[in-house]
């Protein structure tokens, strides 16, 4: 069932673990059993292990504060989301019957979450030196990388470059909010002309519209 995905992660990983790292909360709520809650959790701290070592190893001469920043740009969210769509992580995702109705499989966090517990998966089944492998070859190679740190760095304008590039309509958005005023959540949906490419959420209409460039990033590359 995950042969392919295993080729492409080129990893030693448990089945069972695997899978569980492919379990989002929302399908454990409405089938029972556990999700990749604990696994994200593990994968975390194995992920800032890892990074901050091989950019102190790689970097001599930059400071604290600059290393801290380039350690902080490889484990963000929008990065383990770019990794993970580069290998069509989403497409092995077990989710609810809600979130796979509202676009979970593209979803930042979602992917993000999942990159994770694929780490600490990869951990307990095989060991810190085959996670390290997996992190070498899924997240450093954007160290050495520009074009891939601007795709999480500024994803409307890479976004625009790719349509440019295919020879399709720049992005438009729309953007719907909800809540109260002091609390509003922001919903973006990018197209190029009638095409659907993406979908966003976040807590102001530019972190929404980034999110839904994002989407659509990953989902051009599927």
């Amino acid at each position: 069932m995950y042969e392919e995905l295993l080729a492409r992660l080129d990893c030693k990983i448990q089945t069972s673990l695997l899978e569980l790292a492919l379990t989002h909360s929302s399908f454990s709520y409405e089938n029972g059993g556990q999700s990749n809650e604990r696994l994200e959790f593990l994968g975390d701290s194995i992920l800032g292990f890892l990074v901050a070592q091989e950019v102190f190893e790689r970097n001599a001469e930059l400071d604290e504060g600059d290393l801290t920043r380039l350690k902080n740009s490889l484990v963000s969210a929008d990065s383990l989301a770019t990794a993970a769509g580069r290998i069509n992580l989403g497409k092995y995702l077990r989710l609810g019957k809600g979130e796979e109705g509202s676009g979970g499989r593209t979803r930042l966090n979602i992917l993000a979450d999942a990159m994770e517990a694929v780490i600490a998966a990869t951990f307990l089944s095989s060991g810190i030196d085959e996670a390290k492998k997996l992190v070498q070859e899924q997240i450093l190679p954007m160290l050495g990388d520009p074009l891939a740190l601007r795709e999480f760095a500024d994803p409307k304008t890479t976004l625009n470059e790719r349509l440019r590039q295919k020879n399709l309509p720049e992005v438009t958005y729309k953007v719907h909010s909800s809540g109260p005023e002091h609390d509003k959540q922001y919903s973006a949906l990018c197209f190029s002309g009638n095409d659907l490419l993406g979908e966003g959420q976040g807590r102001t209409i530019r972190s929404a519209e980034s999110a839904a460039a994002a989407a659509a990033l990953r989902n051009l590359t599927r």
